[in-house]
């Protein structure tokens, strides 16, 4: 069930917004005296509020006075302690931009992203697996190859959730990381890609990684990707370039 890999404090979390759903609704009964809509299901916006806005938010940013209204009274009646992280954006520049939110969803659609040190990794998405390879690029250590193959590796590690969690990748996913010679090393990359997928909120099975510096890994699948949301196969060649 979808409950089943859930934490306490998510279960938690659910069971007592649904009884003071349950409340709210008692409560509004108690005031009418004929057949009415009583309660109804929540507009994407709050749908949204109530899956992803948690205290590991740092601030919800809205640009609509109607919706942050509406969000600040949902707020208020379900989950009081998360109104101080409610801001509503009043400038003049429109809030994707301001945010950098387009250059994002941009980054996102290319299969080639670049790490700040100058090594890149390439994700590649097939009906079977998505393929993520990592390559240090223009980043090459002379003194000590394998340090710069790891810290390389350890930036690609963020990256790679980051663009997990994004994309919204779900399924069979091979990341292909830069060969490392010693086995702490490799150890290392391991438990730091295990350590960001923590804060992923679908389910994920992480293998350790073999002596060929590949790790496979499954996410579950909660909706479609980035890419099947943003984009279409070409009407004449169906993605093949042909």
């Amino acid at each position: 069930t979808v409950g089943e890999s859930a934490s306490k404090e998510k279960l938690q979390s659910e069971m007592e917004f649904l009884v003071k759903l349950w409340a709210n609704i008692q409560v509004e009964m108690e005031k009418r005296s004929n057949p009415e809509l009583l309660h109804k299901d929540l507009s994407i916006s709050l749908r949204a509020v109530r899956d992803l806005f948690t205290r590991e938010v740092d601030r919800l940013i809205i640009d609509s006075m109607e919706e942050y209204e509406s969000i600040m009274e949902f707020i208020l009646a379900f989950e009081s302690r998360l109104r101080y992280s409610v801001k509503l954006y009043e400038g003049s520049e429109p809030i994707f931009d301001a945010f950098g939110i387009e250059m994002e969803i941009s980054r996102a659609l290319h299969n080639k992203i670049w790490l700040k040190s100058g090594g890149y990794i390439v994700i590649e998405m097939t009906e079977a697996l998505t393929a993520i390879d990592v390559n240090t690029g223009s980043y090459v250590g002379k003194r000590n190859p394998e340090e710069t193959i790891l810290k390389t590796n350890l930036e690609a590690v963020k990256e790679i959730a980051y663009q997990l969690r994004f994309r919204n990748i779900g399924g069979l996913i091979v990341i292909d990381f830069i060969d490392m010679e010693k086995k702490p090393n490799r150890e290392r990359v391991f438990m730091a890609l295990k350590e960001a997928l923590k804060k992923d909120k679908a389910k994920s099975t992480i293998l350790h990684m073999s002596d060929l510096g590949l790790i496979e890994m499954t996410r579950k699948r909660t909706r479609a990707n980035l890419n099947r949301l943003l984009t279409e196969p070409c009407f004449y060649c169906e993605g093949r370039g042909t």
